[in-house]
């Protein structure tokens, strides 16, 4: 199952083992419990000392093994193989179960720790999804540390008839005593705050007690970070307010256009860009939703960013960096098939359409290249695109119509997704040329037509543009004085990961370059003018 270098690697981190444990397995006699078997076996002869294996385990879910702690009541299982993606959450979890701590603040793991109830929970993953890992090592540690919490991780792939069964057309998918709970990409944090209805307010509390920023910023993606990684340099305060740090990398695949960055993925350039964030000692408070931006009432004065749990936080100069999510097609059919057929990742859900048919709509270099993708796993593809011609570069479109399981529908115009008994059926588009509608009998559709930007929030206060963008000059600055922008939400041309880097920098060098020439009232003359800080304070 592991080839030597990988034992070699895996071995290192057992080293970390400090408490017994037992690997106990559910098998029977397909390929699946051999391969476990196998692994479970290897695993357990890389630290002998302290893990333990039986293969006598009754769980109806077969095969599948749990991680027992010896001496402590914990309920953490697998079931199917945790390799691909999963190997990582499969590492954590042998970690955790062994006493090594995680790396999660100390608050997060109180707040665990504290809920009180009866949690089953149960995660649907597929061992291609970059977005799976999250969940399921936020489960599997919520299990390890809380007795009450049950998790089992349940690998798609090997249990079909459960994923037919409870209709599950992508993942993650997690349910909760036998309810969905949550699908898609989900924190610990944004878990816990699910379980613990009163943590909304204790968190707004917390956040409007903060003192005031020189440079707050809204978002955490790559402009975000960029901007607080440059505005720490400068020595001055500086936060970072991101409803989830990373932005949309984290829903990339392949990142192999990062200028000195040969080749990574969404999920791990993220972490490095919170990571290279958190070394400068930037206050980043995740998880926070941006509701309302109030200018400062007078020059100099503190600029107001309330958020949705009702906190507020303050600050001298804001940078907008909000970033923009996937456009829907907005048609009858999509928000009711969405995750029952309609879906957005197909490196995520495509594995769930094995052998089955499926549409993408869209022909610029997101949708081709899904197209391309999905090619290798399902039966057919049929690519709806808007335009008389795809807009995908020229050698993803030659690829795409090499491919003998692609139909491609080009000046064509999605009119309607269809399903029945809950699940998608079919598409609709019209040809734009004859105005003939035609139907396409399909099991999923996978929406991939551009960018909306995250500023419906802002509309009244900074100025924008049609297509819902912050308008932005060669400084990046808004028309409100003290408030900047970077990124996708603005009129910045070409929505690039190193672009809105580079905009990120430019942001906090203009707010920087403001702080430094805003007024200051000489010490004489504080009788008369008190400054515009201690008014907000």
């Amino acid at each position: 199952m592991l080839d030597e270098q990988l034992k070699t690697q895996l071995a290192a981190y057992l080293e970390r083992v400090q408490q017994p444990f037992e690997l106990v397995a559910s098998l029977d006699d397909s390929e699946t419990a051999r391969d476990m078997r196998e692994l479970l076996t290897t695993i357990q002869s890389l630290r002998s000392d302290k893990i333990t294996l039986r293969t006598d385990g009754n769980d109806a879910r077969k095969p599948s093994f749990s991680l027992q702690r010896v001496g402590a009541i914990n309920s953490l299982r697998f079931a199917g193989l945790p390799l691909g993606h999963e190997f990582t959450s499969l590492v954590l979890a042998l970690l955790w179960t062994g006493g090594h701590p995680p790396k999660v603040e100390q608050d997060v793991i109180d707040s665990i720790k504290a809920l009180d109830g009866d949690f089953n929970f149960e995660v649907y993953m597929s061992l291609t999804c970059h977005n799976c890992p999250d969940v399921v090592q936020a489960l599997s540690l919520m299990a390890v540390v809380n007795p009450k919490i049950k998790t089992t991780v349940i690998e798609g792939g090997a249990f079909q008839q459960e994923v037919t069964e409870r209709e599950i057309m992508a993942v993650p998918m997690v349910f909760l005593n036998g309810q969905v709970f949550g699908s898609g990409r989900m924190t610990i944090e944004e878990i816990v705050a699910k379980l613990d209805t009163g943590s909304a307010a204790r968190e707004a509390a917390k956040l409007s007690a903060k003192d005031p920023y020189d440079v707050l910023i809204v978002g955490g993606g790559p402009a975000g970070a960029a901007a607080a990684v440059y505005a720490a340099r400068k020595g001055i305060r500086t936060g970072v307010a991101a409803e989830r740090f990373g932005g949309q990398v984290n829903d990339t695949l392949a990142i192999e256009n990062y200028i000195s960055v040969l080749e990574t993925d969404g999920p791990k350039f993220a972490a490095a860009l919170e990571a290279h964030t958190r070394a400068y000692g930037v206050d980043i408070m995740n998880l926070q939703r941006a509701d309302k931006l109030i200018p400062a009432a007078q020059p100099g004065g503190m600029i107001e960013v309330q958020l949705a749990n009702g906190g507020s936080l303050k600050a001298k100069t804001v940078i907008l960096s909000t970033g923009a999510r996937w456009r829907n097609v907005n048609v009858p059919g999509e928000a009711e098939y969405k995750n029952k057929g309609v879906a957005y990742c197909p490196h995520c859900d495509g594995p769930l359409f094995k052998g089955k048919r499926v549409s993408v709509i869209g022909g610029g270099n997101s949708g081709v290249e899904a197209a391309i993708d999905l090619a290798g796993v399902v039966q057919h593809v049929t690519l709806i695109e808007f335009a008389d011609q795809l807009k995908a570069d020229a050698v993803l479109v030659n690829k795409l119509k090499s491919l003998p399981n692609v139909t491609i529908h080009t000046n064509a115009q999605t009119t309607e997704i269809t399903g029945a008994d809950g699940k998608v059926n079919g598409l609709k588009y019209k040809d734009r040329g004859t105005n003939v509608e035609h139907t396409v009998q399909l099991e999923g559709v996978f929406v991939q037509i551009g960018l909306v930007p995250n500023t419906e929030w802002l509309k009244g206060t900074v100025e924008l543009s049609r297509f819902g963008e912050i308008i932005v000059d060669s400084h990046g600055r808004t028309n409100i004085p003290g408030v900047f922008a970077a990124g996708d939400c603005t009129t910045v041309p070409f929505k690039q990961i190193v672009i809105a880097a580079g905009d990120g920098s430019k942001a906090a060098l203009s707010a920087f370059d403001h702080l430094i020439r805003m007024p200051v009232v000489a010490e004489g003359a504080k009788a008369q003018a008190v400054q515009p800080e201690a008014v907000a304070a």
